[in-house]
């Protein structure tokens, strides 16, 4: 079954997507409560801890723009790999003719690396860049509260972490902020800014402006598992899943996607970035998890099946040798059957509607709930995460402006539909309700 007209868009309608994306990202730097002429903090030299792929990519970021970084990382192998890294990427740029081997030069010059941590006191700025583990940041920010010079700015690169709990380590959490890069850090356009229940003023508009030297577009967040990006990312994972659960195949879902817009569907994603990615974290989790709500582990079994994705020839896909074109894979097709079956789930036919509102609508319902807990300052801001960090396509102007061109009373009796359907995970955010019986939209806030 195809899609309706709900999701084809006209050239006027895509032109004033496109001008609402434009004026969504100037609107990003504005914070009501910090005013446009709060001095900055002077940001001269920077370190950054961690020298894998993120902390090589922020320590290329800063060098890009002029800034001197200091990389440090706790093993000799671990440095030099990141810095070979560095290396390649910005060879990489030469050949391509995008940098001259001159520049190339100059900027790596600016980036000196050590396994000494007392090597932060001369930066006005650090940012942790190691492994989600709230343990390893908070043993870290001892570290830097103890060895960071007073007044430098405070950074953890987490992308869901509670900052509150690792600025509380710290005897000067006014210091402590998120600063959540996108990898590869020196290519991604997002920057989320994530403010802490203490974060000083001056921290936050320093780090906006640094994100905008640097080319990005920075978005504040406050507090929240996944703060913007990964917050609505989890509801769209989760649908996809439970849409192959539910008789949907994996390539049908992917298909609906592209048809809508992304440039990849989920799980060819899936498979490109391994789908062991968060393994251990999902289950050691198992045990604890609420059981009034349906989850979806089937993520987890492909792994223990050794379908990691591209890496080992087969994921959601196959893949033949050099070549990383998805393929369908009867033996996945037949697995993902049983698994129904063994979940009592009578498999259905599912239209590319329902695969696209599934997959949006709980973007869309979460995201009404960040807007309600202020998490996020404004629906632009929710829109420009996602067109800038996500892939959402641009024409359809992110998924609060999508929600408002759709119609918010559409939209809810949707998500109405699926909360009968579904239960648990489509609980209607109040927002949302209040807007659609009030006639008004996203954009009315």
């Amino acid at each position: 079954m195809g899609t309706t007209d709900l999701f084809t868009v006209t050239d006027a309608e895509r032109e004033r997507a496109l001008a609402h994306a434009r004026a969504a990202t100037a609107e990003a730097s504005h914070i009501p409560d910090i005013p446009a002429d709060t001095p900055l903090r002077p940001i001269h030299r920077v370190a950054v801890i961690g020298a894998g792929t993120m902390g090589g990519g922020i320590a290329m970021a800063l060098a890009n723009i002029g800034i001197p970084v200091t990389l440090i990382d706790a093993n000799q192998q671990g440095l030099e790999r990141g810095l070979e890294r560095v290396r390649d990427n910005y060879a990489g740029s030469v050949a391509r003719g995008k940098l001259d081997p001159g520049e190339r030069d100059r900027r790596l010059a600016l980036i000196t690396c050590t396994l000494q941590m007392s090597a932060v006191k001369d930066a006005d700025l650090v940012i942790e860049a190691v492994f989600e583990d709230i343990g390893l940041k908070q043993d870290i920010f001892r570290q830097l509260d103890r060895l960071a010079k007073p007044g430098a700015i405070l950074a953890t690169n987490t992308s869901g972490l509670d900052v509150d709990q690792i600025a509380a380590v710290t005897t000067r959490p006014q210091d402590v902020v998120g600063a959540h890069f996108f990898s590869p850090a020196h290519v991604m356009k997002l920057l989320e800014v994530v403010r802490a229940k203490d974060t000083a003023p001056d921290v936050i508009a320093t780090l906006m402006d640094l994100g905008r030297r640097m080319g990005k577009v920075a978005v504040l967040s406050r507090i929240y598992p996944g703060f913007i990006g990964n917050a609505l990312f989890r509801n769209y994972t989760r649908e996809a899943h439970f849409l192959v659960e539910d008789g949907a195949l994996p390539h049908e879902v992917d298909a609906a996607l592209k048809k809508f817009g992304y440039a990849m569907g989920i799980f060819a994603v899936h498979d490109m970035a391994g789908n062991d990615v968060g393994y251990q974290t999902r289950k050691a989790q198992m045990a604890t998890r609420p059981t009034d709500r349906r989850w979806n582990d089937l993520i987890l079994k492909l792994c223990d099946q050794g379908r990691f994705g591209q890496k080992s020839g087969k994921g959601w896909y196959r893949y033949e040798k050099g070549d990383r074109t998805p393929q369908r894979d009867p033996e996945l097709e037949n697995f993902v059957a049983e698994e129904s079956a063994r979940m009592g789930i009578e498999r259905k036919t599912m239209s590319e509607d329902d695969i696209i509102k599934r997959c949006l609508y709980g973007m869309i319902n979460e995201g009404a709930k960040l807007l309600e807990q202020q998490i996020a300052l404004r629906p632009g801001d929710i829109d420009i995460v996602y067109l800038t960090g996500y892939g959402f396509p641009a024409h359809h102007g992110g998924p609060m402006y999508l929600a408002d061109r759709i119609g918010l009373p559409s939209v809810l009796a949707d998500i109405r539909r699926f909360h009968a359907q579904d239960g648990f995970w489509w609980q209607p955010a109040p927002l949302l309700v209040r807007l659609a019986e009030e006639g008004k939209t996203f954009g009315d806030l």
